[in-house]
């Protein structure tokens, strides 16, 4: 089995359109190193080939060929295009021969083969001691070992002081490092495609901890991340939409504006699919990156988040209140709510309330914490509480966060 290793990197240069031919040129090129082999095409970025051979070391000198083959550059659209692949392998005798078990451990190799690609082709930095490959692979048996923890951060409605929200945030409890930090596994999930396993079981739980929290009287829309690659990915679509509609679960997703950016037609048909199940869509970071309004009318999206960077300088910063001012006024103009994240100061919560901001998250309200802390912190209602002016109901909530 080959599997395109750079197919996301061409997708972002080609276009979309121009991707899908990439798969089908790799097919036609190792049919011809191996004119006696038959050789099928799996999907978007995978074939599979088979053949007989009375030498084990056939295999090892069939990639050798293929390799050398595709050392030389396709041509595209007058463009020079380099395909690097990654190999998966498999022998068997043919008097024992099972072709199911065959392929799965074809499969196999290709999955090991994959990690130790990223591990040696990308400039990573040294992630606690642990290179990409043993962090993929304790990252997948976590996932079957449930290891992994959800952590909610509430978004309180300024207007109301009402939590009428959550954004999950997934931790890892590792058996021997403890509590592990979304920034020392998510980018190993998303290069070693691994991050599609690790959203569905994060939809998964969210769908339960929603369930608990409606069965104590909290009625919250539960927010998750969503990666960008994903967007293009039609059997996650598939598989997260199986999910929301096989519950009554109350959910959204969070994607970046980035995201849409670098697939937009894929990203603006499937965040629509997601609208159609009853998913609220927010664009998260709304600021960080190339803001596109061409594409930004075309989402299904009902919230658009501030990006912290701007929320964090408003007091100190004579263009940041504009932007965010402007943003607001824009994200209603579209029927959007809109949420500041990252608010840590009561002067930052009161300069927001005057602008109009809907929703406010940071650390001023609380940290991420575990469900049952959530439940506790829900069930105290000091959030309920009436307040002369919008500050002061908040200090409740900064006393409540220091208490869970």
């Amino acid at each position: 089995m080959a599997e395109i290793a750079n197919f996301t990197e061409l997708r972002r240069r080609l276009g979309c359109a121009r991707a899908e031919l990439l798969v089908g040129l790799v097919a036609d090129r190792v049919a011809r190193v191996l004119p006696t082999a038959s050789v099928a095409v799996l999907g978007r970025t995978q074939i599979a080939s088979g053949f007989r051979d009375a030498d084990r070391a056939a295999v090892d000198r069939a990639i050798v060929a293929i390799e050398k083959a595709f050392e030389q550059a396709f041509t595209l659209d007058d463009q020079q295009v380099t395909i690097r692949l990654t190999f998966g392998a498999a022998a068997a005798a043919t008097a024992n021969l099972d072709e199911v078990a065959l392929v799965e451990e074809a499969e196999n190799a290709l999955a090991e083969a994959r990690t130790a690609y990223h591990t040696v082709t990308h400039a990573v930095a040294p992630r606690a001691t642990l290179d990409v490959l043993q962090v993929a692979r304790e990252l997948d048996q976590a996932i079957d070992r449930e290891e992994l923890v959800l952590h909610y951060q509430p978004k309180v409605h300024v207007r109301h002081q009402e939590i009428r929200s959550a954004e999950a945030l997934v931790r890892w409890h590792h058996p021997e490092r403890g509590l592990v930090m979304p920034n020392d596994f998510i980018s190993v999930a998303e290069e070693c495609m691994l991050i599609d396993r690790m959203t569905l079981w994060t939809i998964r739980r969210a769908i339960e901890d929603q369930r608990n929290l409606a069965a104590r009287g909290h009625d919250l829309r539960l927010f998750i991340n969503i990666a960008g690659q994903l967007l293009a990915d039609s059997a996650f679509v598939r598989a997260a939409c199986d999910l929301v509609g096989g519950s009554d679960a109350k959910l959204g997703f969070e994607i970046t504006e980035t995201s849409v950016i670098r697939d937009p037609a894929s990203a603006i048909a499937n965040l629509q699919i997601f609208a159609d199940f009853g998913i609220t869509i927010a664009i998260d970071d709304y600021g960080a990156g190339l803001s596109s309004l061409a594409y930004l009318k075309q989402l299904p999206a009902r919230e658009l988040k501030i990006d912290k960077l701007f929320v964090t300088q408003l007091t100190s910063s004579n263009r940041d209140p504009l932007i965010v001012r402007s943003t607001i006024d824009l994200a209603h103009a579209l029927e959007m709510e809109v949420v500041a994240e990252g608010v840590e100061t009561h002067a930052a919560l009161a300069l927001l309330t005057v602008m109009g901001c809907d929703m406010v998250q940071g650390f001023l309200i609380s940290r991420p914490v575990v469900l049952e802390s959530l439940i506790q912190y829900l069930d105290e209602g000091r959030h309920r509480a009436p307040a002369p002016n919008p500050l002061a109901g908040f200090g409740g909530f900064a006393a409540t966060r220091r208490v869970v």
